[in-house]
């Protein structure tokens, strides 16, 4: 029999294997409750019983503790008698307030709740969410998913920048910018250059308190606005478009290209980040999970292919399109101004 190794990792051998794919929902729904409900921050540094957490947290006694349990299976609690502790990792992540918690997972859970209507979704042909989340839950979602982008896009965008010609940029934009990761990235690889954020008016105080943390502040501007109404203005040297263009249809993405080539400075460049796609698409896999989650989530986002990118920058304007894979199963298409 050929060895596992030596075969197509993408298709499924055995019952087995559809098996333990099809059911691993159950451990991610166990991590996701267990952080929604704040077992992990509860325990902190602590040994305590299942009773006390219940009683902190005002929950049942008897689930939490089958959920407790489930969390030791799953290598995320200790239990020693009737004690439960967190893990090393978990004490390091998985606990408010620590340096490298994981507060990203507020979106994951948020993803949970769509994704649930995944069948609908294909049926219809986009998302079938349409009720209006009360404003406190809209504010926590907006929150949850900036704190995602941002934990993402710290380790990302240093090295994406890297591949980056920055000899002639002076300022530069980064369009639906979130926490200014990738801004911060782009100051900081070059002591000249001033960075301007442009995202909605609900993300931007986000947006500040996460440079402002940077101490990074005096080479920052922000826009608000929406990208598909508002101006961004003129005169910039690098357009940044990271993880947007997916959020958009064809169409759309088509009209925004050439927002963005006006803005640029003759020989400015535009540097899209995102999935870009086999011309099946089929590849990478995170790209072609990804378009479910597009589905799911908004009328008519999607991953594209780089054919698809190259012919929009080309309409706009740009020359020189090349394309630079990066090691996070994204792609960079960069294009100049003419």
């Amino acid at each position: 029999m050929t060895p596992r190794a030596n075969r197509d990792r993408s298709q499924i051998t055995t019952p087995a294997e559809l098996m333990a794919l099809a059911t691993a929902f159950r451990q991610s729904r166990i991590i996701l409750t267990a952080f929604e409900l704040g077992v992990f921050t509860e325990l902190g540094t602590g040994k305590s019983t299942s009773a006390d957490v219940a009683r902190s947290l005002r929950i049942d006694e008897r689930g939490l503790d089958r959920l407790m349990n489930a969390l030791c299976a799953l290598g995320l609690l200790n239990k020693r008698g009737l004690l439960f502790s967190n893990t090393p990792f978990s004490a390091s992540h998985l606990v408010k307030g620590v340096p490298g918690y994981l507060g990203g997972l507020a979106h994951t859970a948020n993803l949970w709740h769509s994704w649930t209507t995944l069948t609908e979704a294909v049926s219809h042909g986009g998302t079938v969410l349409r009720r209006k989340a009360p404003r406190g839950s809209e504010r926590r979602r907006v929150q949850g998913f900036i704190a995602a982008m941002h934990q993402r896009a710290s380790a990302q965008a240093p090295v994406t920048v890297r591949l980056l010609d920055l000899s002639a940029v002076r300022k530069t934009l980064d369009v639906g910018g979130g926490s200014g990761a990738f801004s911060m990235a782009l100051v900081r690889a070059k002591n000249d250059i001033q960075a301007t954020v442009f995202d909605l008016p609900e993300v931007i105080p986000l947006t500040r308190s996460y440079v402002r943390e940077s101490g990074l502040s005096k080479r920052f501007a922000f826009l608000a606005g929406d990208f598909s109404k508002d101006e961004f203005g003129k005169g910039y040297d690098l357009i940044l478009l990271s993880a947007i263009i997916h959020m958009n249809s064809a169409a759309e993405n088509k009209w925004l290209f050439k927002k963005c080539a006006a803005a640029l400075n003759p020989r400015g460049q535009f540097v899209v980040q995102d999935f870009i796609m086999n011309e099946n698409r089929t590849r990478p896999a995170a790209g072609a999970f990804f378009a479910l989650n597009m589905l799911v989530g908004t009328d008519a986002g999607d991953t594209y292919t780089e054919k698809e990118v190259r012919g929009w920058m080309s309409q706009a304007g740009l020359s020189g399109v090349r394309r630079i894979d990066t090691p996070y199963d994204t792609s960079l298409m960069i294009g100049r101004r003419v």
